[in-house]
């Protein structure tokens, strides 16, 4: 099913949680944040393959790799992002996008607006940060 959303809609909490609407909605938002992820990736990519270390100064050359260990690292973590993303995108098609993995509760429009990619409610992201505190402390 095709959705057109209107330039200037935002989910509302007036409207049923996650109507078609809604879905269509956040997953254009996934998407748009995708692209922009994967063109940064690409970028960087371009970058590093122009070639070596030009620098003939040690301290240049030091900052020269460290900055791309820096690049590398983030790109690293785009990745991952991607790949939450990607599982975000999957919960729409299969219908279980915007609810708690433990709970089955709404999320909520807020939380999802901040953090499209959120899987648990706040208040059971509370509790798993709790357990997981309680559990590094041990």
């Amino acid at each position: 099913m095709l959705i057109s959303l209107p330039p200037d809609y935002r989910p509302s909490e007036n409207e049923e949680f996650m109507n078609p609407m809604q879905t269509e909605y956040f997953r254009q938002k996934l998407l748009r944040w995708r692209g922009d992820l994967v063109k940064e990736a690409n970028g960087t990519l371009a970058s590093l393959g122009e070639g070596g270390i030009l620098e003939a100064d040690i301290t240049d050359r030091a900052s020269v790799e460290t900055d791309r260990a820096l690049e590398l690292r983030t790109r690293d973590r785009a990745r991952k992002l991607i790949g939450k993303i990607d599982q975000a995108l999957q919960r729409i098609e299969n219908g279980t996008y915007g609810f708690c993995e433990d709970t089955g509760e709404p999320i909520g429009l807020k939380r999802l607006e901040a953090r499209p990619i959120a899987t648990l409610s706040i208040e059971a992201q509370e509790r798993h940060e709790r357990m997981e505190k309680v559990h590094r402390d041990d």
